[in-house]
């Protein structure tokens, strides 16, 4: 068995046979090839995609979902009685979301109240003695009448004394009575003149009252319709349809005007606020279309247009604006607020919440030619003037 084993195990070498050539590999060619071919019809597709659309959009992803929000906030101050939502609930325009305890308010209504019956009855009474002092005015000016009167004859009594004296017909006795009764006559034709002025001055003097009782009543009113709005501030109201967020108020809490209670986030209200280099405004007009990504809703594009840009970037509205001209300069890249609203139905309305992160892509393309309408920012949604609702005030 030794000597079979031996001639298979010899080399070539040992046998002196020539050895056979290597075969050439041919794998790495083919996928370097692949590689080339895949690398070509990428670029051609991406070049493609930017020559037909990606050379027209600008695109940032310093983007978020904002809203024009409402700080909940009473006018007045108590202890809450009730808080009648929860965190997260969705409410109505008109709803009552939290109640403060109308004890003190009560009263003063109350108050209010009595001060004017007071008054009022105060004004009957000025008005009473106006007409007593009008009967007065009347009493006088009869008074002097009759005073006319007994005037009149005390004249006639003294010319026929007096003739009678003259020519001896008469007593001076007489004479001497007559021109007694013609100075009384006067006398009371005086006291009657300044009877009337009395009375009519009195009248004045009621009248004068009667105003100043009018003034009064006049601002016990407006305490009144005080108290009245004050009590009607007792109640907070949703003063749109949104959601309740960042509910900060327990029943038995002591609120005071202006403290913070909750927010009110409105339902449809949401919009984007795009923060673009200071490079890429040059083509970004109003009413240009935007696609929109949100970073919660992967795979799905919104739209949009367009609203409005900022007057100015967001450094100079910041609470410390820089100051360039100190220090060392470094140029930053500024950046500017542009504002897009946002095309959505109500179920999408429903997954969109202020915070959230977005990319946005403006096409410069659809920009509106010279003189067409643009679109306008909308206004918030606010309270009905009869609606007690707090103290609404727009937050982002």
């Amino acid at each position: 068995m030794s000597d079979s084993a031996a001639p298979a195990s010899a080399t070539p070498a040992a046998t002196g046979a020539p050895a056979p050539k290597k075969r050439r590999s041919v794998i790495k060619p083919i996928l370097l090839l692949a590689v080339l071919a895949a690398g070509g019809t990428a670029g051609f597709h991406y070049g493609r995609e930017y020559w037909l659309d990606g050379r027209f959009l600008v695109s940032t992803d310093d983007a978020y979902v904002a809203a024009d929000m409402t700080i909940l906030s009473p006018k007045i101050s108590g202890y809450v009685d009730a808080v009648l939502v929860s965190e997260n609930a969705r409410v109505r325009a008109g709803d009552a979301l939290v109640r403060i305890d109308t004890g003190d308010y009560d009263l003063a209504l109350r108050q209010a109240e009595a001060k004017l019956d007071t008054e009022r009855a105060a004004i009957a009474s000025l008005q009473a003695q106006r007409k007593a002092a009008d009967a007065q005015v009347g009493e006088a000016e009869a008074n002097r009448q009759a005073a006319n009167a007994t005037l009149d004859q005390a004249q006639l009594d003294y010319g026929r004394a007096a003739s009678l004296a003259k020519s001896g017909a008469g007593a001076k006795s007489q004479l001497d009575q007559a021109t007694s009764a013609l100075q009384t006559a006067r006398a009371k034709l005086a006291g009657a003149e300044a009877a009337i002025a009395s009375a009519k001055a009195n009248v004045g003097v009621l009248d004068a009252q009667v105003g100043e009782a009018r003034n009064v009543l006049g601002e016990l009113e407006l305490a009144r319709d005080k108290a009245t709005r004050d009590l009607g501030f007792a109640v907070l109201t949703a003063p749109y349809d949104g959601i309740v967020g960042n509910l900060a108020v327990q029943p038995g809490d002591f609120v005071s005007a202006g403290k913070r209670l909750a927010a009110i986030v409105p339902a449809n209200g949401v919009f984007i606020d795009a923060n673009f280099k200071e490079t890429q405004l040059q083509h970004i007009v109003a009413g240009e279309e935007v696609r929109i990504e949100i970073d919660a809703l992967p795979g799905r594009e919104l739209t949009g247009k367009v609203v409005s840009l900022s007057p100015a970037s967001g450094s100079v509205f910041s609470l410390l604006p820089p100051d360039n001209a100190t220090g060392n300069f470094t140029k930053v890249v500024q950046r500017v607020p542009v504002r897009i609203a946002v095309d959505h139905g109500p179920e999408m309305a429903q997954l969109l919440r202020p915070g959230l992160s977005a990319t946005v892509a403006v096409d410069t393309r659809t920009a509106p030619l010279p003189g067409e309408a643009q679109p306008q920012p909308e206004t918030p949604p606010a309270a009905s003037p009869s609606e007690p609702a707090g103290i609404p005030v727009a937050a982002r």
